[in-house]
């Protein structure tokens, strides 16, 4: 019998895909004010390198949003960049069940249901970026670039 392999499934993603990245647990209540920068705080990473993963409903279909833990994410711009007309953040059960994963803890990687994804613009000027590891308590570090291929992700000015 095969062994399930051990880990998030966006850690399974990234090692079969043979990506380089990090992983980096953490200790920060999911329902703390400003939980972001909480937790770039206390990985000691530059929060502008912090990414949060927000699954917001446009025109009727989810579309995953990942913008720096430094601004909130713009509704407008989102619905534009998926050329849609209007966005509303996701009911959490319903970003909870599309995702796989839980609040505090959803990944852009390895959702249980592929969706659009787009992701702010300002990626492109790093050579490293965190965003959750797909569990509450880990992020991962890993190139723009392998986000941006694993997730069919476009860029876009998202960041309010």
């Amino acid at each position: 019998m095969a062994k399930k392999a051990a880990g998030t499934p966006a850690t399974v993603l990234l090692t079969s895909e043979r990506v380089a990245h990090t992983l980096h647990p953490y200790e920060v209540s999911p329902d703390a004010p400003n939980y972001g920068a909480l937790v770039a705080e206390a990985l000691s990473v530059a929060p502008e390198r912090m990414f949060k993963t927000l699954i917001a409903e446009v025109d009727g279909r989810l579309v995953v949003g990942v913008v720096p833990v430094t601004g909130d994410l713009d509704l407008k711009a989102l619905a534009a960049a998926a050329g849609g007309k209007r966005a509303v953040l996701a009911d959490r059960a319903a970003a909870e069940r599309s995702s796989g994963y839980v609040r505090g803890g959803i990944s852009p990687l390895g959702q249980r249901k592929r969706l659009p994804t787009v992701i702010d613009e300002t990626a492109s000027g790093l050579d490293l970026m965190y965003v959750s590891a797909g569990r509450r308590g880990l992020q991962v570090a890993l190139a723009p670039a392998d986000l941006i291929r694993l997730t069919g992700a476009t860029l876009a000015p998202l960041r309010t």
